[in-house]
């Protein structure tokens, strides 16, 4: 897969069954605390949201996405909060949406303005 340019999304969440368990409670018990909102706006409680995908395969960049133990295993040097959005451009990763600025996204609409207009590189 060619990774030159590429959107990196990172959850603030775990990989395995185990863990998307206890995610899919962790929603469904105490949603306001629930601590990815990258996930929380683009997934609803068992699946990835149709409109999301939608956009995903709609975008001009490749996409990844990523949970935090395969961020942190794959980019160890990389600290920032998570969750987050980066480009990868030549093996080198730009944030482009930090923690922060995810979670001011009050819904999907906003979170796919926020990547048009700081996550891709339109040269």
């Amino acid at each position: 897969m060619n990774r030159h340019n590429q959107l990196v999304f990172v959850y603030n969440a775990d990989s395995g069954l185990f863990n998307t368990m206890a995610d899919i409670g962790h929603k469904l018990f105490s949603p306001a605390t629930y601590a990815c909102d990258l996930c929380a706006i683009t997934h609803g409680l068992l699946s990835e949201r149709a409109e999301w995908r939608r956009f995903i395969e709609s975008l001009s960049a490749p996409c990844e996405f990523l949970h935090r133990d395969q961020f942190r295993a794959r980019f160890p040097d990389v600290q920032t909060l998570l969750p987050a959005i980066f480009r990868e451009c030549e093996g080198r990763l730009v944030l482009c949406a930090d923690a922060p600025a995810i979670a001011a996204c009050e819904s999907l609409v906003d979170l796919q303005a926020l990547i048009l207009r700081h996550c891709l590189d339109e040269r």
